[in-house]
């Protein structure tokens, strides 16, 4: 009988902890991502995010705790984790002084890719970026959009299996954003794993496996985004039907509910679940609603429950650091 060696985590952190003089960013963080997955990790500003992505890749060293990254540990070995990590950070690495392809055969030339391999690798980076029409074109000359897959792309020319994402779609339009999901979805399809930074949301609900929220230096909550959903009490069942009398036999019948005689619907508080909807349902007569819809909360109301606005110290600090 033959047995399989379980996947180490991509990312596996322990009582993390890091201070800017006397303000604990982090405070005994654990986390851990698994590979070929999207990790998303929310807060608010000077929450620690930035920090943690910089601890993580070698770039700021922790107070406390341990961490491993692809199987590295972070403060015994850092060539280690920088050999399997690209980062892609809030700011631009792009020069805008070269061209795309000159940009990426500079990251080529930092990696040691040989001449042919870093042909290869470039060729492919800017087709598979849909950038082919504009690479021979300085990079001041791209948009926003542009610049931000540019970069993305400058992050994946060595082949690194993790990427650290801080904040990626910052100022970029709708269009732009949805066209960098697609390619972080691609990405994990062929199984990268990505850790992901971001104060949207909806970024976070589309892309993530798991998401993490950090608050006050520690994570106070961490799951998918239907379990973290299912922590914020607001969802209803909303039952519609045809007039007033039907809206008041209703409303007898489910004394729990709001009616709202305006929109001739009855609110029934529900957590979502497919149980509790279906014993909602088998008390409403077959013929007494003529609509239904689930309401739950999203991320967004997790969010505001979880954390408070952070002290303007907290956020100086991480700032300053």
């Amino acid at each position: 009988m033959t047995t399989t060696t379980p996947t180490p985590p991509a990312v596996s952190v322990a009582r993390l902890a890091k201070a800017y003089g006397d303000h604990e960013v982090l405070r005994g963080v654990d986390l851990e991502v698994p590979a070929g997955t999207v990790y998303a990790l929310l807060g608010p500003n000077g929450a620690g995010k930035t920090t943690m992505v910089r601890i993580l890749s070698t770039l700021l060293p922790a107070d406390a705790g341990d961490a491993r990254v692809g199987g590295h540990d972070v403060r015994q070995d850092p060539d280690g984790v920088r050999s399997s990590i690209g980062v892609t950070g809030q700011f631009s690495a792009v020069d805008e002084l070269l061209t795309g392809r000159e940009n990426l055969r500079m990251m080529a030339d930092l990696g040691h890719l040989d001449r042919d391999r870093a042909t290869e690798v470039v060729d492919e980076l800017l087709r598979r970026f849909d950038l082919v029409d504009a690479a021979d074109r300085r990079a001041a000359s791209y948009s926003g959009g542009m610049k931000r897959r540019l970069d993305l792309a400058m992050t994946l020319v060595h082949g690194p299996r993790l990427i650290f994402l801080d904040e990626p779609t910052a100022g970029l339009d709708p269009r732009s954003r949805r066209e960098l999901w697609q390619i972080v979805r691609e990405l994990v399809a062929g199984g990268v794993t990505v850790f992901l930074t971001t104060q949207y949301l909806d970024e976070a609900d589309q892309l993530a496996d798991r998401i993490g929220v950090l608050h006050g230096g520690r994570l106070v909550a961490e799951g998918t985004s239907a379990q973290l959903k299912r922590l914020v009490p607001g969802g209803q069942v909303e039952l519609q039907v045809a007039d007033a009398a039907a809206l008041d036999r209703l409303a007898e019948r489910i004394p729990q509910g709001v009616a709202d005689a305006e929109t001739l619907t009855l609110a029934v508080p529900s957590d979502g679940r497919p149980a509790a909807v279906r014993r909602l349902l088998e008390a409403v007569p077959e013929d007494a609603v003529t609509a239904i819809a689930l309401r739950t909360p999203d991320l967004d109301d997790v969010f505001l429950a979880l954390t408070r606005p952070t002290t303007g110290d907290a956020e100086r600090a991480e700032v300053a650091a």
